[in-house]
């Protein structure tokens, strides 16, 4: 069953209540809505954890976390579906994202040789020709993700319901 393997591989609610940055939401993290496991609450989860995940900001986790709260999705869930975007492939899924935004806004390409220099104003500077593309993109990313996230849970849940009920029938 998808529930005993989801139980197994997540925090307890004890855990994450005494987390230090989750710390602070106190008693709101005692609603069973946020550690409920059924297809709809993890589906739920995994697409606003994707959809964060995509999202070019700092505290991912913290975000989703706030949010899952808001929401009343799956917590756990929630906030290990921001980590796709790790340190590993954060800078493929931001690349993407900024090519998908500069080809829907029909930005041109830059010109010339952008000379790299670590630097507040070098950063600035370039943040302010990229920002829209690159949000747009993400955002795009970010809902498709999501609904991919959301059709794959259901399609993997419905998947271990049969075999489990296959098994079952196969025991009798």
């Amino acid at each position: 069953m998808p529930r005993r393997f989801l139980k197994r591989i997540m925090p307890d609610h004890k855990t994450m209540r005494e987390h230090p940055h989750l710390r602070k939401f106190g008693q709101r993290l005692i609603e069973p809505k946020l550690w409920h496991l059924n297809k709809h609450s993890v589906a739920s989860g995994l697409a606003l954890g994707l959809f964060v995940g995509f999202m070019p900001i700092f505290g991912q986790m913290v975000i989703a976390a706030t949010l899952a709260i808001i929401l009343r999705v799956n917590l756990p869930v929630a906030v290990m579906g921001c980590w796709i975007s790790n340190p590993v492939t954060f800078a493929p899924i931001f690349y993407f994202s900024y090519k998908l935004g500069a080809w829907i806004l029909q930005v041109p390409p830059p010109v010339g040789q952008h000379s790299f220099n670590v630097s507040w104003q070098w950063l600035t500077h370039e943040f302010l020709i990229i920002w829209q593309p690159l949000l747009l993109g993400s955002f795009i990313c970010g809902l498709v993700a999501a609904l991919l996230g959301v059709f794959f849970v259901h399609f993997i849940w419905r998947q271990m319901v049969i075999h489990s009920w296959k098994k079952r029938k196969e025991k009798r």
